[in-house]
């Protein structure tokens, strides 16, 4: 079901939104202080690829200090507009009986995009 879900998800946007943040980290990465953002937000952008079959982990360093500033900055400057659109497609989705197990996983990516620092998608 899984490999079913990925390239569905893929034909149908997947792959244009993890190529957005790919690009949109390759923009943050483009100055020194934005490369730890820029790097979490190429991160993002390859779970987004394959999100069917995956679950997020949190980290043992996932409550530390640095951590939780840097999720901080995240949320202040480019998660909550990601988080965001994962949340309004999520709810578009959900709409349908069809849509149920993508908005299923826009919620788990909402999720991931608003504390990546001290999570990861495996």
């Amino acid at each position: 079901m899984s490999l079913i879900g990925n390239i569905i998800w893929l034909i149908f946007g997947g792959l244009m939104s993890g190529i957005g943040y790919i690009i949109g980290g390759l923009g943050i990465c483009t100055t020194i202080i934005g490369i730890p953002f820029g790097i979490k937000a190429i991160n993002l952008g390859i779970a987004t690829f394959t999100p069917f079959g995956k679950e997020i982990i949190a980290k043992p360093y996932a409550d530390d200090l640095l951590t939780t500033i840097f999720n901080v900055i995240w949320i202040v400057l480019f998660g909550w507009g990601i988080a965001l659109s994962h949340l309004i497609w999520g709810i578009i989705l959900a709409v349908t009986i069809v849509g149920l197990p993508f908005a299923k996983q826009h919620f788990k990516l909402m999720i991931l995009a608003l504390l990546p620092f001290g999570r990861d998608f495996a």
